[in-house]
């Protein structure tokens, strides 16, 4: 028996969206069996042509609407294709499932990104940070703009997604999006564990990134000296929030947390340490790794500076952190007000606690690990750099050791 097959698109009046625009709607027949669902487009009712079945004019949002929702009438002509070739029941319900990327292995790449992305949003706080979820869902926005750019299309189904796509999508991310290096190819890293669920649900036969050899090379990360340091630490301010946020850098300069966690940071978090002298014992967002940093005197200092602060008090908090946004757009102000020529982020303090506070100054590496929350010496590594003047301090001490062996040696004789 012939299957007959219908495809009729059509603005929705019943459910216009909060602007007044109409949704456009899908109409599938077959065989006398009708579904409906939306095409997640949007028009002016006053823009529709229903006799036609589409958006009328030949404006820039006109010609993107009906090029999709053509896409969306070959997808139903391909579907029907593929049924037949595979023998398979050409009904409405697995048409519509190849259509949305869910029927047998005909998956798609978008539907099963977004699904990860739903998934990872409910776990926020629970196994995932706020920041995480934000790159992946980046990740996606830029593979969607690759398919548009690449296919002309909205989705890909996952047996087309192989070595080349990858290194397309790549070329994407450095010559159009302009990403450097180290971002492009954490994008693609993202876009692995995606494959990665693919592989271990047996949707894919292959795996596309075996062999695919993304480097991120290391980058010297900006820190402040401990000149610099001391320099903002001194100035006086007459604005009280460029003081304040002058006081929370400095805060993490001496603690070494980074901005999610001393905004997080509050009164339970403060303890007594194994020397008798208060510390933090807190779990760094990122990671969930148990950080324990002694308070030095300049951060014990702060810290009793804000206790009456309101925000401080009503909140439980120890410091009355503002936004990550307004604090580096306030730090930007007072490195011009203090004369140091580098970009002062928020960051920075993470590393100017590791390389100029910490390590500059005789603290082993492991410790600077340690009260830093890094599972790795490794990433310690990446965040503070051996100075100079460390080395230098070293070799004297060294010299030192030497000369009196020497001394030593000719007493003997």
């Amino acid at each position: 028996m012939k299957t007959k097959i219908t495809l009729h698109f059509y603005a929705k009046s019943t459910k216009s969206s909060t602007d007044g625009k109409l949704p456009i709607y899908v109409r599938l027949t077959i065989n006398g069996e009708r579904m409906e669902f939306s095409s997640k487009k949007f028009i002016d009712k006053s823009k529709w042509s229903p006799e036609l079945a589409k958006m009328k004019g030949h404006t820039e949002e006109a010609r993107s609407i009906n090029s999709y929702l053509d896409m969306m009438r070959s997808k139903v002509l391909s579907a029907e294709m593929d049924l037949i070739h595979k023998d398979e029941d050409v009904s409405i319900q697995n048409v519509q499932s190849i259509i949305r990327g869910i029927y047998k292995n005909h998956r798609t790449l978008m539907v099963v990104f977004q699904d990860h992305n739903d998934k990872m949003k409910e776990l926020v706080g629970k196994k995932y940070a706020h920041g995480t979820l934000q790159r992946f869902q980046v990740t996606l926005n830029h593979i969607q703009g690759f398919l548009l750019w690449k296919y002309n299309d909205t989705d890909i189904l996952l047996n087309k997604i192989d070595h080349a796509f990858i290194t397309e999508l790549e070329f994407y991310l450095r010559s159009v999006k302009n990403c450097a290096n180290n971002t492009a190819v954490k994008y693609i890293r993202n876009f692995r564990k995606i494959i990665k669920i693919c592989m271990n649900n047996d949707w894919l036969d292959k795996n596309p990134f075996s062999k695919y050899e993304g480097k991120v090379y290391e980058v010297d990360k900006e820190f402040l000296t401990e000149e610099e340091i001391q320099k903002i630490y001194a100035k006086k301010f007459i604005n009280t929030r460029l003081e304040q946020v002058r006081d929370i850098f400095i805060f993490c300069c001496f603690t070494g947390l980074a901005y999610i966690d001393v905004q997080q940071l509050r009164n339970d978090h403060l303890g007594i340490g194994i020397d008798g002298h208060k510390w933090i014992f807190k779990n760094r967002q990122k990671t969930d790794t148990r950080s324990k940093i002694p308070l030095l005197p300049i951060a014990e200092e702060l810290v009793q500076k804000y206790a009456d602060h309101p925000k401080c008090v009503n909140e439980g908090r120890i410091l009355p952190v503002l936004s990550n946004q307004k604090m580096n757009s306030y730090l930007k102000e007072i490195g011009d007000v203090c004369g140091i020529q580098k970009e002062i982020t928020f960051h920075m303090a993470r590393h100017s606690f590791a390389t100029s506070v910490t390590l500059t100054n005789g603290v082993p590496i492991e410790t600077v690990s340690k009260m830093l929350g890094h599972r790795s010496l490794r990433t310690t590594q990446h965040y503070a750099k051996i100075l100079d003047r460390k080395v230098s301090n070293d070799m004297e001490l060294l010299k030192s050791k030497l000369g009196n062996l020497v001394v030593s040696h000719k007493v003997c004789k």
